[in-house]
């Protein structure tokens, strides 16, 4: 059974999102709305976790973060996580 589909995953909202728990189908939602939920708490700096593997992950997240109209800026995490991670920041 797959749970990504019935029980809702509960993030707390602290600049940190981790996808590692979504399926891919629901990225651009999880991240939009976790983007849009850090503005209204006064959160401009984000860490998106989208991991490393084939980088189809960081594909999507870098596509919606360059549409996305409250991002100044967003990049590779240089630490190291490398490019496991994006970093984001958000226009107020």
């Amino acid at each position: 059974m797959d749970t990504h589909d019935t029980e809702p995953v509960i993030l707390p909202i602290d600049g940190v999102l981790d996808l590692h728990a979504f399926a891919p189908k629901d990225v651009a939602s999880v991240v939009e709305e976790y983007l849009a939920t850090c503005l209204e708490k006064g959160i401009y700096d984000v860490r998106i976790i989208h991991g490393k593997g084939i980088g189809e992950l960081r594909r999507t997240v870098h596509a919606l973060l360059e549409r996305y109209p409250n991002v100044a800026t967003f990049s590779l995490d240089p630490g190291p996580s490398g490019w496991g991670a994006t970093l984001v920041s958000l226009k107020d």
